[in-house]
């Protein structure tokens, strides 16, 4: 049975250990349909040979407590005591600009689940959990990144109902071949 519960960010060190990583075996190119803003296709490309992704290589989140965490929600998944999964959810933090200086927007900074439970239904509840605490907090939009190669992620968003609103090419200069993807879910 999966318990989700709130900590407090001091929790990051545990929460790290929940690991993150994915192999990368295929990406999305995003294709506009329609006129501008209409919406994006998603066409799935093969890369060979697959490689491993780690977002905790790049700023782990013990890292993130240099930032101004007022608003920053930790939310747990546990089963059985054992820590599952996790996710991280900011609101009205002006010093984040991914927030776009709004107080009605929330950002799922952060959803992380065990390689051994993913698939399972864990990332859901942290999502449905997510969008519930951003609800009690005034937010009418859920925003959401992902990267054309996290794949499983896109594909996870999609079904929870989030659309694809921005396609951000070289937005990374650490990773110039990975594109940015923005996420929209009116809540």
């Amino acid at each position: 049975m999966i318990t989700i519960k709130e900590e407090t960010i001091t929790a990051l060190g545990e929460y790290a250990k929940v690991s993150i990583a994915f192999t990368v075996a295929s990406r999305y190119v995003a294709v506009p349909v329609g006129a501008a803003g209409q919406g994006w296709e998603l066409i799935e490309e093969s890369i060979d040979p697959p490689w491993i992704k780690d977002y905790d290589g790049g700023e782990p989140p013990n890292r993130w407590l240099r930032r101004v965490t007022t608003n920053w929600r930790l939310i747990s998944a546990f089963s059985n005591g054992n820590r599952v999964g996790g996710a991280i959810v900011v609101h009205d933090s002006p010093e984040l600009h991914f927030l776009e200086g709004r107080n009605d927007l929330a950002a799922l900074w952060d959803l992380r689940v065990s390689p051994a439970c993913r698939r399972q239904g864990v990332g859901t509840r942290l999502f449905e959990y997510v969008v519930g605490y951003a609800k009690n907090v005034g937010c009418v939009e859920l925003k959401i990144e992902t990267q054309d190669v996290n794949v499983n992620a896109c594909d996870f968003y999609a079904k929870q109902g989030c659309r694809l609103v921005n396609v951000i090419p070289d937005a990374y200069p650490d990773w110039p071949d990975e594109v940015e993807f923005n996420w929209m879910l009116k809540l």
